[in-house]
């Protein structure tokens, strides 16, 4: 699906986009790529195991899984990063935040395969990168920044397209039509941190939001976000 010139969702399941099985709608989270005239940026990359459906959305689109250059993951859970081995075994560079590369790299229970009865395939990213840090990819900017609580290792990133600011944020909120906040039964799951992580990334000027699961943000982000911050501050202190 194209979203704007050059940016494409490629993944996700709750939108029908992909398929993993039967009755799941949360197995496979939303897959975004940017194209650019030296290759393709990868934003999350689902499960694995819809990893050729995603191929198939690329081709549609005229792009060749061989010119991705970067994969960046937004967090360890398995329906976001579950087919990063896939990736990494043909070359992709995968970048993460510390926590989130530490997780991979083990596939433990940070990854959440309980929640989908499936072993996560472990592989090592590429490139650390920190809170604030901007990394500069195929001559584009992204920006890092680490808003903890639904897992401790989210990350959004954040760059500049078709004269908007984008916002790539994982699960750091819920969707439209799908509750305030991320999962809530990953083992790192902390709301403590999650009202933090939310009262700063409600302070982030951004125009669209690419979110984790479902519904793409094209105006006012920024009021979702401080709606899931308010709901957040009646359930939660």
């Amino acid at each position: 699906m194209q979203i704007l010139k050059d940016l494409f969702q490629v993944g996700g399941d709750l939108n029908g986009i992909t398929f993993d099985i039967p009755g799941a709608l949360w197995n496979d989270g939303n897959s975004y790529v940017l194209k650019t005239p030296k290759g393709l940026i990868m934003f999350d990359c689902g499960c694995g195991d819809t990893m050729d459906q995603i191929f198939k959305n690329m081709a549609y689109w005229g792009m060749s899984p061989k010119d991705i250059r970067y994969c960046l993951l937004t967090h360890p859970h398995f329906d976001h990063a579950g087919g990063a081995h896939i990736l990494k075994e043909q070359g992709v560079e995968l970048i993460a935040i510390e926590e989130t590369a530490d997780a991979i790299s083990k596939g433990d229970e940070r990854c959440c395969g309980y929640l989908y009865h499936k072993k996560f395939k472990t592989c090592t990213v590429n490139q650390v990168v920190k809170e604030e840090e901007t990394l500069l990819l195929l001559d584009i900017e992204f920006k890092v920044m680490h808003f903890s609580g639904h897992s401790m290792g989210c990350t959004a990133f954040g760059f500049q397209h078709e004269q908007k600011y984008i916002v790539v944020s994982g699960d750091i909120i819920g969707t439209i039509l799908g509750g305030d906040f991320g999962w809530d039964g990953s083992i790192d799951f902390n709301k403590t941190v999650y009202i933090d992580s939310l009262r700063r990334f409600a302070k982030v000027e951004m125009d669209m939001m690419l979110p984790g699961h479902g519904l793409i943000h094209f105006h006012n982000p920024q009021y979702r976000i401080e709606e899931s911050l308010n709901s957040a501050l009646i359930q939660w202190r």
